[in-house]
């Protein structure tokens, strides 16, 4: 019975798998990118000889550079398909929407730890920082929490490409920049204006962000250089929680905005490649 819904999940996910194959020269290109930019952000941490500033800041490059690359596997892969041709085949194919978005959100999952990872590696050939004492288990906790939030985000904006062909993939980009504003990526989010604050207790990345900065042992009076002292993981359970709350509600209405988007796309005959 099992095997009836594995087997289908599994062929997106290696279908994805060779497209990306295919373009892999750009996902060098990207990552590259990826690298050099972080290194820049965490270069400015080191530059100040601030070992606070810099965690900071490599914090924010890595847990953005995994929420986001899942956010966009999974907000573009309905523009991947339409650049493919073959998005009329897919949401045609006697398959359920719950075990195609399901295959494309797993391997959003896994394409973004290992970009991380690669992106985690080249910062280590510029930033040496010493991570003794932090709670990197937690943070990993954490992550895959904040996944679940993220998750039902891309499912919500992967409607965009559906909606307008020319503009749906520009528009995901917004949300996405809006989200790197507001969540104090690289900031704390008092620094934003007093309009903008409220927007930042709205993005799963927030929550996020602070229950790392936490466990890492960031902010903790302890903290030196050498040692770091990270919060236990019951200390970030409000966090966790909020974060597993978003999750729980934003994956059902994620599936739910897009079935009716899908129902809509093919009654006015927006599957066509053109549009």
């Amino acid at each position: 019975m099992l095997e009836r819904y594995w087997r289908p999940m599994w062929a997106f996910v290696f279908r994805d798998w060779h497209l990306t194959r295919r373009y892999m020269s750009w996902v060098v290109v990207f990552v590259f990118y990826a690298i050099v930019n972080s290194a820049t952000i965490a270069l400015i941490g080191k530059s100040q000889d601030d070992f606070r500033l810099t965690l900071t800041l490599l914090l924010g490059v890595l847990l953005w550079s995994f929420l986001s690359a899942m956010y966009n596997e999974i907000a573009n892969s309905i523009s991947y398909e339409r650049w493919e041709g073959t998005l009329e085949y897919t949401f045609m194919a006697p398959v359920s929407r719950l075990i195609h978005l399901t295959g494309v959100s797993l391997f959003a999952i896994i394409y973004s730890v290992l970009r991380t990872v690669v992106i985690l590696v080249g910062l280590v050939l510029f930033i040496q920082v010493s991570v003794s004492g932090a709670n990197l288990l937690g943070v990993l906790v954490v992550l895959l929490v904040a996944s679940l939030a993220f998750m039902g985000l891309g499912l919500m904006a992967a409607i965009l490409p559906v909606m307008s062909p020319e503009n749906g993939a520009q528009a995901t980009n917004i949300f996405q920049g809006v989200l790197l504003l507001v969540s104090g990526i690289y900031y704390p989010v008092n620094v934003l204006p007093a309009w903008v604050q409220p927007l930042a207790y709205l993005s799963p990345a927030t929550y996020a962000l602070e229950a790392s900065r936490k466990l890492m042992g960031i902010n903790n009076p302890e903290s030196t250089p050498t040692h770091l002292v990270g919060a236990p993981i019951s200390s970030v359970l409000p966090e966790l929680g909020i974060l597993l709350l978003m999750g729980v509600i934003l994956i059902p209405a994620g599936l739910l905005v897009f079935h009716q988007a899908e129902v809509w796309a093919k009654r006015t005959g927006k599957l066509k490649r053109t549009g």
